[in-house]
């Protein structure tokens, strides 16, 4: 099949108010059908049409300007014809802000031996009544289209980067023609569509996949499969490489990914928008993002704490509530406690995006990105001296010999 590379101005309104000089951060505003998205921003996972726990309220409350809500799990249950008869997720939901729909892609790399995959998509068993389903790009447009997401994603081969360079260049070419039947199968204009860069850890066959695909007229472009076996470095240095070739008047999306300073880096490189479960899926664990670290709220020293989780944070968790009864709720395995902890973390996160977006405007994106790093860095290493968990971070990334920040 012959494909003509086509050239159209974006359905998504995207632009760039200042650059850091330092860096290659960016401020942005993305205008939607459903509201206004400041950039670089950071998505709530919502997999289910539901951020775990968390009613719509409290998102608001979090300063959340984007729930992210999955293809594949929202196919299956409650399906198509629920949400053409309510009229889409954000009347479901009861969510009025934007809405970013991921493709399935992810899921169809983590189900490994229960599907297939073939030119056609994916052919797997539901988990939900047990009824082979395929997904193909064109099942997974009508299906978001269904959804009614403000951005849609096409659908990819997401593989675990250590796969050999063949299995990763099939994957990138068969992304890149499922990308296209993505691209002709989209029927609504006010559905912006964003296709995925892949390529493992192999800068060539990241610099292929961009230059095929920034040829054609998406609305913005992701970084897919990462996060999936690579290692910290090999992530840092094929964010900045491929989003170094993206175009600047498109958003650009890392995927799944990641830690406060995994955002921290990516922002650096010019990543605009990111999406993470780790937040709230470590609120349900009883661990919490502050600004001195990472605070495992179930640890004995907790039990008499009457502080609050976070001095320097202002949600209603912490204005409201001490460690010593997040513990508590927490060991009498009370759901309140994870709730808690989710507000606070999803604040956490973007309270740091806003002092992110602060700093590109000031021009100091490089020397606040230098100076967070180090803090995590310092925190971390306290909380594994008090037996918290976390990994330790190099704020050497950043520096010009690395060729990330002149």
């Amino acid at each position: 099949m012959r494909y003509v590379r086509a050239v159209s101005p974006p359905l998504l309104p995207f632009s760039v108010s200042a650059v850091d000089p330092g860096s290659r951060a960016r401020r942005g505003l993305l205008v939607t059908a459903h509201g206004r998205i400041e950039t670089p921003a950071f998505m709530s996972v919502g997999t289910r049409a539901t951020v775990t726990g968390l009613t719509p309220l409290d998102l608001v409350e979090s300063r959340t300007q984007v729930v992210l809500g999955n293809t594949y799990h929202l196919m299956l249950r409650p399906g198509p014809e629920l949400f053409r008869r309510v009229g889409g997720i954000h009347r479901f939901m009861g969510w009025n802000g934007p809405v970013l729909t991921d493709s399935g892609g992810y899921q169809i790399f983590s189900l490994a031996g229960d599907r297939t995959v073939d030119e056609k998509g994916a052919t797997f068993r539901a988990y939900t009544d047990g009824r082979t389903h395929l997904l193909s790009p064109e099942r997974s447009i009508e299906m978001q289209t269904a959804i009614g997401s403000d951005i849609m994603m096409v659908l990819d081969i997401c593989l675990n980067s250590t796969t050999d360079m063949r299995a990763l260049r099939d994957a990138m070419e068969r992304t890149h023609r499922w990308a296209l039947r993505s691209l002709a199968a989209r029927v609504d204009p006010k559905q912006a569509l964003f296709a995925i860069v892949q390529g493992g850890v192999n800068m060539d066959l990241r610099r292929q996949s961009a230059a095929f695909l920034t040829e054609r007229p998406f609305d913005g472009f992701a970084l897919g499969g990462l996060s999936v076996g690579d290692t910290r470095a090999e992530r840092e240095d094929i964010t900045h490489f491929a989003a170094s070739l993206l175009p600047e008047d498109r958003p650009r999306y890392l995927m799944g990914v990641g830690t406060p300073a995994d955002l921290v880096h990516a922002v650096a490189a010019g990543v605009d928008l990111f999406d993470c479960v780790l937040p709230t899926h470590l609120a349900w664990q009883g661990t919490a993002f502050t600004s001195t670290g990472r605070v495992k709220v179930t640890r004995g020293p907790n039990a008499q704490a009457d502080v609050p989780l976070d001095a320097e944070c202002d949600c209603s968790t912490c204005a409201g509530f001490s460690r010593a009864y997040l513990h508590h709720l927490f060991k009498c395995s009370e759901p309140l406690g994870p709730r808690l902890l989710s507000i606070h973390n999803l604040r956490h996160y973007n309270a740091l995006m806003a002092e992110g977006r602060a700093a590109i405007v000031r021009g100091d994106y490089a020397a606040f990105a230098k100076r967070k790093l180090e803090a995590i860095d310092r925190h971390e290493h306290s909380a594994r001296r008090l037996g918290e968990s976390g990994p330790r971070l190099d704020p050497g990334h950043l520096e010009p010999s690395r060729g990330k920040l002149p």
